[in-house]
């Protein structure tokens, strides 16, 4: 499952840290096992095995962000670049720790991947949600919004795609063209 945003799609009101001190950067092999650890522990998100985390982080790095709240991951983004489209980005997971959602952590994340990559000449950004994922509808709605980027949706996977017969249909958004924010 692609895009599965952990954030609410609204700001908590007795939120009363904003995770301005999180800092922001590519993830490196050490971060693998706790993105792993987030994955599993948001309850949403499809797990990938421990391996493939620390995989992502040798080999997409300049594609994924990783936050950090003093020594701790507390959210990531994993993305990589579509093979056969050079200036579209693929957001493959969004996932934000419990005690930091709702504060704009993930919204934060996209935006830093986005400007970093928009700087390399990425000008597409292509996630998939479900249906249902209001919060991450919401994230990626408000991104392009922001941006003053078209917000395309169209079907990509229907749930006879999926081997286990509970998956949902996901839909894909493509965001675009993106320029670094001022």
């Amino acid at each position: 499952m692609a895009a599965q945003s952990l954030e609410t799609p609204t700001r908590r009101p007795d939120a009363n840290e904003t995770n301005e001190d999180v800092r922001l950067q590519e993830p490196s092999l050490t971060d693998g096992p706790e993105m792993w650890r987030l994955a599993r522990d948001s309850k949403v998100l499809d797990v990938n095995s421990p391996y493939s985390y620390t995989l992502w982080c040798r080999d997409f790095a300049d594609t994924s962000v990783v936050a950090r709240d003093g020594g701790t991951a507390c959210g990531f983004i994993t993305g990589y670049t579509r093979p056969s489209s050079a200036d579209t980005f693929f957001v493959w997971q969004v996932a934000v720790d419990h005690d930091h959602r709702g504060q704009g952590l993930a919204r934060r994340m996209l935006d830093d991947l986005a400007d970093r990559l928009a700087g390399r000449g990425h000008r597409y950004m292509e996630a998939t949600v479900t249906p249902d994922n209001a919060a991450s509808t919401a994230m990626f709605e408000s991104f392009a919004r922001a941006r003053g980027c078209e917000l395309v949706r169209s079907p990509l996977f229907g749930a006879e795609h999926f081997p286990d017969g509970g998956h949902e249909p996901e839909v894909l958004f493509r965001i675009g063209p993106i320029t670094v924010a001022d």
